[in-house]
């Protein structure tokens, strides 16, 4: 522990912190720009600067990077500090349009609010602006250069935290970007779409693409039946933009929202979770007890993860489960079962999921198994987190006065397991719940495998299934942490020895889902640490915590799809994988 004074106040902190940090101890916030608690700091706006004095010195520094040390006083603001930061800001601005009315961050935007705060109602720098055009050719991101303050956040993201390299800074000085990779257009880069560039941008640099004009047609439509599924993670996310606090649950309330949106039907993603557990926790049992099983077996739940798998490691695509993810069963089994037993012409149903997720975009039209119900994509449309949120607003619908209202049958009611999707580790936790009673034909007596829970970056357990079956298990998040575990994989295969696990779980965001790149924006680890204790409150509250509990997901096994892993399942519940170019040609 180290003595310092922030603005005259003694505070001891631990040896290594740095000033912006320990300034948080007395109850004051440094603005910053660049910065996230995500990232490395590398200082690169300078807006946090300070005043240190140590013995016999006093000079300015940059409060994200400085530790503290012994007897340092910290000034944090005076009149210079603040003329400083004040200039710094204009200096930006100078560089930055003007056009806040129209963009996707305006009234949630770093940089809007630090020129509030500043006071900042004239330039006194001429605008200096570089006339660069937005790259739309993503499925799910659009690039807006000209909005770009340099910050590096997504570059930092995009290569140190999720190893995928899709952008780079180019130029120098003003005239210095961010682009894509070899500046082609993002949509033929190294992308997997999992918007956690968007999500640690400050400004409307980067952002999803808005699809609600397109669902608003859709509802406007008398002659189309609307159909909406919601993911896990939403339920402990969306109200964070109605003022309630991060990990809050008001599922119900959802319902109610979307029904007075307009949609027709309201179904649940956590449903599909409990099928997606049946037909990827058959499958395991399977390459369990077969002999030339290839082994481990990957999941497949997260879009953006199949996207790096098949770009990266394509030499792993035999490992990895042929499940479709649940918003794609979802969507098979709305139009390929739902629709006939409910009497709607399925080529007038359209099929909307709400997901945390902008790589869910994408996966809608990932291949032709997407289309496997025969009417079209299985899922027509994709939004995220925020743009339902927006679509409430727009709507003017006060949710948090909503009554509470159910999902519809049979594609609606979920157990635990269905919900824990949406956090690291759940999916693994969920088939572990049901793989036990595959293979042992009894339930476990507690549903909870905590090993798997939590924020490490790589998390390994042994299964014991208490018959003599022993497996070992790896869950991985964050796509920086995978490597590791996909190449002592390869390195035993290559050395001709066991594999090191037999199941594996991959989530391409940190914390998985409950911080996917469409869900609202400012996810620190405290703030996924509350939405995951949202989701396993939800879990604890279900009436069934185990998949193959779902009275529900025994009707459709039972009226249409026959048995896990039976023919109908595999027509439309998995699907295959091919090797992708990083780069597009």
């Amino acid at each position: 522990m180290v003595n310092i004074k922030i603005n005259g106040i003694p505070v001891q902190v631990e040896e290594g912190t740095t000033v912006l940090n320990a300034a948080k101890k007395v109850n004051v916030n440094i603005p910053t720009l660049c910065y996230n608690p995500d990232l490395p700091p590398w200082a690169s706006c300078g807006i946090c600067i300070v005043r240190t004095a140590g013995p016999g010195s006093a000079r300015m520094a940059r409060a994200c990077t400085t530790p503290v040390a012994e007897n340092m006083d910290i000034v944090t603001h005076d009149p210079e500090l603040i003329a400083v930061r004040r200039t710094v800001v204009e200096l930006i601005l100078s560089n930055h349009p003007n056009d806040c009315l129209q963009c996707p961050r305006n009234g949630n935007c770093e940089l809007q609010s630090l020129a509030a705060n500043f006071g900042i109602r004239e330039m006194p720098y001429r605008k200096v602006l570089n006339a660069l055009p937005v790259d739309d050719s993503n499925p799910a991101i659009i690039l807006n250069p000209e909005k770009c303050i340099r910050c590096g956040r997504c570059v930092k993201v995009c290569q140190d935290i999720q190893n995928v390299w899709a952008l780079e800074f180019l130029g120098r000085g003003i005239k210095g970007r961010i682009a894509s990779a070899a500046d082609t257009p993002l949509g033929e880069s190294p992308c997997i779409k999992c918007g956690q560039c968007a999500a640690h941008c400050p400004v409307g640099a980067i952002y999803e693409r808005d699809d609600t004009v397109k669902v608003w047609s859709a509802l406007q439509d008398m002659d189309t039946h609307t159909v909406v599924q919601i993911a896990p993670a939403v339920r402990v996310a969306l109200a964070e933009e109605f003022g309630l606090p991060p990990g809050t649950v008001f599922t119900k309330k959802i319902y109610a929202a979307l029904r007075r949106l307009g949609f027709k039907t309201v179904f649940d993603t956590n449903f599909s979770a409990d099928l997606t557990i049946m037909e990827e926790g058959t499958e395991l049992v399977k390459r369990l007890t077969s002999k030339d099983a290839v082994i481990p077996l990957i999941t497949s739940c997260c879009p953006a993860w199949v996207d790096y798998m098949e770009k990266y490691y394509a030499d792993m695509i035999p490992n990895f489960s042929t499940a479709k993810s649940p918003q794609q069963m979802m969507g098979a089994m709305i139009k390929a079962y739902w629709a006939s037993k409910a009497g709607v012409d399925p080529d007038k149903v359209y099929s909307v999921s709400v997901m945390p997720c902008t790589a869910k975009k994408w996966e809608t039209k990932r291949n032709d198994d997407m289309k496997s119900a025969g009417h079209g994509y299985d899922v027509d449309i994709s939004i995220t987190t925020r743009e339902l949120a927006r679509m409430i607003k727009q709507a003017g619908i006060d949710i948090l006065k909503l009554p509470d209202e159910e999902a519809d049958n049979p594609l609606g009611p979920y157990t635990g397991a269905g919900t824990i999707f949406g956090v690291t580790g759940g999916v693994m936790e969920a088939a572990v719940r049901s793989a036990y009673f595959l293979v042992t034909g009894k339930d476990l007596g507690d549903v909870n495998f905590t090993p798997v829970r939590g924020l490490e970056g790589v998390k390994e357990a042994d299964v014991d299934f208490q018959n003599g079956t022993k497996i070992r298990i790896a869950v991985a998040h964050q796509m920086g942490n995978i490597a590791a575990v996909l190449d002592r994989i390869r390195a035993a295969k290559a050395a001709g020895q066991e594999p090191p696990y037999h199941f594996v779980e991959v989530m391409a965001c940190r914390g998985g889902c409950v911080s996917g790149g469409g869900q609202p924006y400012g996810a620190t680890d405290e703030v996924r640490s509350r939405r995951a204790g949202g989701i396993y409150q939800d879990d604890e509250s279900s009436q069934y915590r185990c998949s193959h509990q779902n009275p529900f997901i025994k009707q459709v096994y039972d009226e249409f799809l026959g048995e896990p892993n039976g023919h109908k399942a595999h027509e439309l519940l998995h699907t295959k994988y091919v090797p992708r170019d990083l780069y597009l040609k």
